[in-house]
């Protein structure tokens, strides 16, 4: 009888053993599940289309995430992040375009550092329109039937767009749009020839496909310069998931790379999705470079 109850001791604590370590190891599984998630947003702007559509295939085909990408305006782009709603905001542009908006929430965000350097923005004509300099604008305002065609309402463009028209004392108006709208206007204008100035900004595949030059501005009135373009993410982000902030870290394009990109896109007819899955495994390389390894998580910032 001693021997039935002791071996029967050993097996309910062996079976609770069991238990406990099931329990444990069905209690890690939705943080691991978690960890392997992104919520990503960004603007829809040319590149960054191109390359948040691009980080969406990389994440899931070659690590392993669920992934949900989502086109906002800046402004509730940024406010995403600052509450925790998103991951990562994929495209702020400092250090003028965004300044207001990165100063505005320093505390509920983290930056990831530069997805690309060397960035321009500013009023752009095509080449063929004879000025150079913003100040010659309101000569010629009847040629550019007196506007300026813009983007969307809440880009940081369009704000320092006003803060230009308000300086140079500019006769026109501004015409909210998208970026599609203002580079379809843009095409329809070339093709006749006319006088046009857009909202423009480099990187942009626009200056691969037609001739373009940024207005230059007077040396006592200069309000744009060259920048960066960096992500943003939630300021818990690095905790939560260290591989997911550390890919976004390591993603960098130089200007050859993410024009290629960016012209794939536009010059195809298919799925953007498509498009980015095609190079992401013709510039493997690149690519793979930008996935973590154990050294860069165990690194502190």
């Amino acid at each position: 009888m001693d021997t039935i109850k002791y071996t029967f001791k050993k097996l309910t604590k062996a079976v609770s053993l069991l238990v406990i370590a099931a329990v444990i190891a069905a209690g890690c599984e939705p943080a691991d599940d978690a960890q392997k998630t992104a919520d990503l947003v960004y603007v829809n702007w040319a590149e960054g289309i191109a390359y948040t559509n691009l980080a969406k295939n990389i994440l899931e085909e070659k690590m392993g995430y669920e992934v949900d990408i989502t086109a906002a305006d800046v402004g509730p782009a940024y406010t995403a992040i600052a509450n925790g709603d998103r991951d990562a905001f994929m495209e702020t542009w400092l250090p003028v375009l965004h300044r207001d908006y990165v100063e505005r929430f320093e505390d509920d965000i983290i930056d990831l550092g530069h997805v690309y350097r060397g960035t321009q923005s500013g009023l752009v004509v095509p080449e063929y329109v004879e000025i150079d300099y913003i100040s010659e604008l309101n000569d010629h305002a009847d040629r550019f039937n007196g506007e300026i065609t813009g983007i969307d309402a809440g880009a940081g463009i369009m704000q320092t767009t006003e803060q230009v028209m308000e300086d140079y004392d500019l006769d026109f108006e501004l015409i909210t749009s998208s970026g599609p709208a203002m580079t379809a206007a843009l095409s329809r204008a070339i093709s006749n020839e006319e006088w046009i100035v857009v909202t423009g900004w480099d990187p942009h595949w626009k200056f691969a496909s037609w001739d373009l030059k940024f207005l230059q501005q007077d040396e006592d009135k200069m309000i744009w310069e060259t920048g960066n373009i960096h992500m943003m993410g939630r300021a818990d982000l690095e905790e939560d998931k260290p591989e997911l902030a550390q890919f976004l870290r390591n993603m960098f394009f130089t200007e050859e790379q993410l024009a290629d990109l960016m012209l794939a896109v536009e010059e195809s007819d298919r799925d953007v999705a498509d498009v980015t899955r095609d190079w992401m495994y013709e510039n493997e390389d690149l690519v793979d470079s930008w996935i973590p390894d154990e050294d860069e998580l165990s690194a502190d910032y």
